[in-house]
């Protein structure tokens, strides 16, 4: 039984433990709310008004993550007992600084830095620890870009090395598709630079999301959620992704390796391919994960409260699960501020659904903007429910 005792302040007072936010989506907002829980005094940054975490949180400030001189400018002017990054596009070069100067960053800017872009943390996962991924080349121009193609073979997948929601994500299938490979993935890089990674396919069964928490007690998983993409965007996830038992374990050491190696405290959505008992690792985000939404329906801690949990020093004894459960998004398209919802509510008559709607301000182009949740007798049911609920979702454009 731990002896150390967890402080927790009262907000808006002298003695307030103090979270700020550094993106304030919808993954944000959930953190955000999870963290009101416990009587934290929450502050949300991102670079647009009226973010959804914005709207649950104490203050607020709006400015680019990547400004480095305004986000220290906040850091210094807020002083907060922990920063959490909540995106991965953020000055990680200023987070470095500010911790080494005794900041706390979640879990740690180190982390934050190399997983920004796919770059540092591919090669932190194969070269330094040896895990098996598929084979990669990293390419700055066009030449290099058709010289790693080349290497790699077709059929290659080709990412920015920093984006996100899957923006810039694209398959080359054969020589017609090589231009355009190049261009979707300049157009969808995130912040400065135009470094992508050139992917060799991978012949897998599914991907899974092992949400890993790292606490005051050690290391913990989830149960496997398995997730369906489109675009490289995650349109519904599921769990548990049934899997075989080698499989799970190697995944859980794999997950366990790259969590140790990053350090910190906190959630951590490690993703990978799998077929049949083998296992190759993909990404890693440090903090929650988007297709962990559906843990919001199938545990009693959700990602996100254990995220908080984790990052306060309280304690995980266990991880309850409530039975199958899925997840499915509510989808917008258009260019708008105007947002109105028409709820069928025939769907959430169904019993064990959930909605949510995130409150984001704004659509422009293609956005995600609320989820449909369900449990089920087994994740086929649990996903049909999930779809109709996030079907019976007519998103108005004013």
């Amino acid at each position: 039984m731990s002896t150390t005792t967890s402080s927790i302040g009262t907000p808006n007072s002298s003695t307030r433990t103090k979270i700020l936010l550094l993106g304030s989506g919808e993954l944000g907002k959930e953190v955000a709310l999870e963290a009101q829980r416990l009587g934290v005094e929450v502050v949300a940054c991102d670079r647009y008004a009226s973010a959804p975490a914005m709207q649950v949180a104490h203050r607020h400030h709006v400015f680019p993550m990547l400004d480095a001189e305004k986000l220290r400018e906040v850091i210094e002017s807020e002083k907060p007992d922990f920063i959490v990054p909540e995106i991965e596009a953020i000055a990680t070069d200023t987070l470095l600084a500010l911790e080494a100067e005794g900041h706390h960053v979640i879990p740690t800017a180190r982390a934050a830095r190399l997983t920004m872009d796919r770059e540092g943390i591919r090669r932190l996962a194969a070269e330094e620890l040896g895990l098996r991924t598929s084979p990669y080349r990293f390419a700055a121009n066009k030449a290099e870009f058709d010289a790693a193609v080349a290497e790699i073979g077709m059929p290659c997948v080709v990412k920015p090395v920093m984006s996100s929601s899957g923006k810039g994500q694209s398959t080359i299938h054969g020589p017609d598709d090589i231009d355009a490979a190049w261009t979707i993935a300049l157009e969808g890089t995130r912040g400065t630079g135009g470094r992508v990674i050139v992917e060799g396919f991978v012949d897998f069964d599914y991907e899974i999301t092992l949400l890993t928490v790292r606490h005051v007690g050690g290391t913990s998983f989830c149960e496997p959620v398995g997730h369906r993409q489109v675009g490289g965007d995650y349109h519904e996830s599921w769990q548990p992704q049934p899997m075989s038992a080698k499989a799970l374990e190697t995944a859980q050491s794999m997950a366990a390796k790259v969590t140790e190696a990053l350090g910190g405290r906190g959630m951590f959505g490690v993703e990978f391919f799998c077929k049949g008992d083998e296992v190759w690792f993909s990404e890693i985000s440090p903090r929650p994960h988007d297709t962990g939404m559906v843990t919001m329906i199938t545990q009693d801690l959700s990602e996100f409260a254990l995220h908080v949990r984790a990052i306060l020093g309280l304690p995980i004894p266990n991880i309850a699960t409530h039975g199958p459960g899925a997840s499915h998004v509510v989808l917008a398209e258009g260019d708008s501020d105007q947002i109105r919802f028409h709820v069928d509510p025939s769907a959430l008559e169904a019993p064990d659904t959930a909605l949510r709607l995130f409150g984001k301000p704004e659509v422009r182009g293609h956005r995600r903007l609320g989820v449909g949740l369900a449990r089920g007798a087994d994740t086929d049911e649990a996903r049909r429910k999930a779809e109709a609920v996030a079907k019976s979702v007519r998103v108005e454009l004013g």
